[in-house]
């Protein structure tokens, strides 16, 4: 399962993305303004210059504001991140208007995704319309009392045949992020914090510390 970092606050990056897990970044403009960013004023220029120069392969970004303007802003986010060396994806609502403008984009050559996905039935749509990636908002569909494991399940199975991977999102802990591994999704993005639940295990700081008082009492 390829590991996404979703956050748009760039000190994460800083100090996770080093770690090697991550294939790239995600974002969208809820998670700009939890960094204290004004999506409409980023420098994506300097955005993807950041997120290159710290190993990630892709910095996923979200159309926002009139869905006729979606295309044109799609084809400078590409231009940008061709220009960078990194691949962009562009996220589009599971929305009936922007999913009219979904050809246009994909037709300028870059990868796409279709996001805020609750239901199983929208993989049907992602795969007819080619996407690269969906991304089903799980815990978010789990408070509102839907099965989002046995969703997901389904989603995979209807994107199997095709180009269209499932990104999970609204990942919640490291044991919901086991959950989505063991029903075989492809890819997962998830918060700093679920990062750090995921990679602080007491026992093994424990053993680890064992070892180094061990050989610091040997020498």
């Amino acid at each position: 399962m390829k590991l996404y970092l979703d956050t748009a606050n760039t000190s994460e990056w800083d100090k996770l993305l080093p770690l090697g897990l991550f294939e790239g970044i995600t974002t969208n403009p809820l998670l700009a303004q939890r960094a204290g960013l004004n999506y409409a004023e980023i420098d994506w220029h300097a955005m993807y210059a950041r997120a290159c120069d710290l190993g990630a392969k892709e910095l996923h970004v979200q159309v926002y504001g009139d869905p006729n303007s979606y295309a044109d802003w799609a084809k400078r986010i590409y231009e940008i991140s061709h220009n960078v060396g990194i691949d962009a994806v562009i996220k589009v609502p599971l929305v009936e208007p922007a999913l009219r403008i979904f050809p246009t984009i994909k037709a300028l050559g870059g990868k796409t995704l279709l996001t805020a996905c609750y239901d199983s039935k929208q993989a049907l749509i992602a795969h007819a319309l080619g996407a690269d990636y969906l991304a089903p908002y799980l815990g978010r569909m789990r408070d509102q009392g839907l099965n989002d494991l046995e969703q997901l399940a389904t989603m995979n199975k209807l994107t199997q045949s095709g180009p269209c991977s499932v990104l999970a999102a609204s990942i919640r802990s490291a044991a919901h992020l086991v959950e989505i591994g063991l029903q075989g999704t492809d890819c997962a993005t998830f918060s700093p914090n679920v990062v750090r639940e995921l990679i602080i295990e007491d026992s093994s700081t424990s053993a680890w510390q064992e070892f180094e008082n061990t050989i610091a009492a040997l020498t």
